[in-house]
């Protein structure tokens, strides 16, 4: 599954994403490359099926490009370090980013902030 979200743009199925309900404090990192791109701080639970996040821990570690595949316009989020396919972006989060980071769980490898391993 990793390999096909990653490298050929696919989406896990809604609701069966490892971190879909993962609430430890911790960080998201490329599970290619190994990236650090999003804290759980700005995670929240969007009901959409797969893990979300208000924003990047940065800017620059993920990029957008326009997707109008499956005949929709949305917007592909990319690791920055690797190209790695993440998910899309939607402009129907809560504020104050406004943003959803709609990220496919085989995308992400999670970090907890006490150490122990996931």
């Amino acid at each position: 599954m990793a390999f096909h979200c990653t490298q050929e743009s696919g989406t896990e199925p809604a609701f069966s994403g490892t971190y879909l309900d993962e609430k430890r404090p911790g960080a998201y990192c490329c599970v290619v490359c190994g990236a650090t791109l999003f804290d759980s701080d700005t995670k929240y639970d969007s009901r959409s099926g797969w893990p979300s996040f208000q924003k990047p821990v940065a800017t620059e570690v993920v990029d957008t490009q326009d997707d109008d595949s499956h005949g929709m316009a949305r917007t592909e989020t990319l690791c920055t370090s690797c190209g790695a396919h993440l998910g899309h972006v939607f402009p129907d989060g809560p504020e104050p980013t406004g943003a959803r980071f709609c990220i496919n769980s085989a995308c992400l490898a999670f970090e907890p902030r006490d150490g122990s391993k996931d």
